[in-house]
């Protein structure tokens, strides 16, 4: 799919069949996560594919956002693995993690795979459910799957303020 479309068309999918994403895809959409860029090319990211229904139970219990997609990725960062800006006031772990989860849900559009970035949930509550180690910081929960018929874009999606509005151009 070419890059303008992929942007595009993307939307966050509220309704998920059954249909499970196919390895071949989902290893695409892994893949371009770990090609992401991250500060000083650390790559703290980690992500954890939840595809079982005893962990997509756990899931459930930590957000009501599922949606019933059949595939969950857990985006979580190596806070020890970080790189910290002059002025000690902030580190790459959050903007690296958002980094490779956007370079996954494009990704996962270019496949033919629906998707939404859920962040209704506790990061404590995960991490507990999932075990994860204490140096990780989960950033999001990511559905992927097929949209059911009736999982279309919400009626605001289309919707974009101008660019003025959002764009300053600097003299």
């Amino acid at each position: 799919m070419e890059f303008k479309s992929v942007v595009q068309n993307r939307f966050s999918c509220k309704k998920y069949s059954d249909r499970q994403v196919e390895a071949e895809k989902l290893q695409a959409i892994l893949e371009a996560g770990r090609l992401a860029p991250t500060a000083k090319n650390l790559q703290e990211q980690r992500i954890y594919v939840v595809q079982s229904e005893e962990a997509l139970a756990k899931v459930d219990k930590v957000t009501p956002c599922r949606y019933g997609a059949p595939t969950v990725l857990i985006v979580a960062f190596d806070k020890n693995n970080v790189f910290t800006y002059p002025g000690d006031k902030r580190d790459s772990g959050v903007e690296d993690a958002a980094i490779v989860a956007t370079h996954m849900i494009l990704a996962a559009a270019n496949e033919g795979v629906d998707s939404c970035w859920l962040n209704y949930f506790n990061p404590d509550e995960v991490a507990k459910a999932f075990d994860l180690p204490e140096n990780e910081e989960v950033l999001m929960l990511m559905d992927l799957g097929y949209a059911a018929e009736e999982g279309k874009p919400l009626p605001n999606h289309f919707s974009r303020k101008p660019i003025e509005e959002t764009v300053t151009y600097i003299k």
